[in-house]
């Protein structure tokens, strides 16, 4: 009995040196990978190596640039370019009513979106004059290294560094959102292969309603953009889609150089006149006789105009005196293929 007892201690004293030996060993390793991840004096990634395509590379990849950073170091960069987009905006002119527009090109995978977001800011800074600012999210393979990438993380960022050098009771906020668009009323948010969060009505107008701003005009341009009408409704803001909840609007595609909307709305249209509601009444009609000439289903772009809104916008024009007309200048011919639906 003795000899058994002294054999099941000695045993009993061996499992538990075991488990103090491997205890001791996982916590060491877990205090090495902490430290690992929390210190902020590590540095950046190195530059990735180009190297070209391969014939292996999965279709999520075609997108992305054989020559140039790597995922990894895209996301690692975004808040270095968002600081430096932000600094680039001009200087609010004090005692006016300023206007600031966010452009968001949410699809990488077609240069249209990108081509209007570039034009929108072009346009307003050039035609409007130094009451009028723009900040370019995008998402694009050739500008991945110069624009902040288009998703949810940014714009949210975006929107706070806006409240920060607006005066939010004043100052307007112009979002001009351009993507494909589907029946449930999201937004296509792409860079593959970048895991990037989509945004849906609701989760636009939760976004804006976190931040201070009283005057805004939202502009979504996409299919079935109609469907953030309910949710972006509301005192002090004017809401532009281009098409109606249930209707497909047109000019996307790798073969168009800019959308239906985007040509007739911004193009056409803010060329003509400074004021946004009239803009509209004159891209709607332009829609409405191309979609006819092109035998398509009319898409029917919508208004929605909040309390308050045309006033504080004519308080803006109050103090412009509107530049020349900007050109539209795509980086290729435009080409006559079918319309796209977005």
């Amino acid at each position: 009995m003795r000899t058994a007892l002294t054999t099941l201690l000695a045993f009993a004293a061996g499992v538990l040196l075991m488990m103090l030996v491997t205890g001791h060993n996982h916590q060491a390793a877990s205090v090495a990978t902490n430290a690992a991840v929390t210190d902020s004096t590590a540095p950046a990634p190195a530059p990735a190596a180009s190297s070209g395509s391969d014939a292996d590379d999965s279709d999520s990849n075609d997108n992305w640039p054989s020559r140039g950073p790597s995922p990894e170091q895209v996301v690692y960069a975004q808040p270095t370019l968002m600081h430096e987009a932000l600094s680039r905006l001009g200087p609010r002119i004090s005692g006016k009513t300023n206007l600031y527009l966010l452009a968001f090109a949410g699809d990488g995978g077609e240069d249209v979106f990108r081509n209007e977001a570039e034009y929108a800011a072009q346009l307003f800074t050039q035609r409007f004059g130094p009451t009028a600012h723009a900040l370019v999210l995008e998402n694009n393979p050739t500008t991945l290294q110069t624009h902040p990438l288009a998703d949810w993380s940014n714009l949210e960022n975006a929107l706070d560094g806006l409240a920060g050098v607006m005066k939010p009771d004043q100052d307007i906020l112009v979002l001009y959102v351009t993507s494909h668009g589907d029946e449930d009323h999201n937004l296509l948010v792409d860079m593959d292969p970048l895991p990037l969060d989509q945004i849906g009505a609701p989760d636009l107008a939760s976004i804006l309603k976190k931040h201070p701003f009283k005057w805004k005009v939202v502009v979504v341009n996409a299919c079935y953009s109609g469907g953030f009408i309910p949710d972006l409704h509301g005192q002090g803001t004017l809401v532009i889609t281009a098409a109606r909840s249930d209707r497909s609007s047109f000019g996307c595609g790798s073969d168009s150089d800019i959308t239906y909307f985007g040509k007739a709305w911004l193009v056409d249209a803010m060329n003509k006149t400074d004021d946004f509601v009239d803009a509209f009444q004159y891209a709607k009609t332009d829609i409405d006789g191309w979609e006819k000439h092109d035998k398509l289903t009319p898409s029917e772009p919508q208004i929605n105009i909040g309390e308050g809104i045309v006033q504080q916008l004519a308080l803006w024009r109050k103090d412009i005196k509107p530049g020349a007309a900007v050109p539209f200048a795509p980086p290729a011919a435009a080409s006559s293929a079918p319309a796209t639906a977005q």
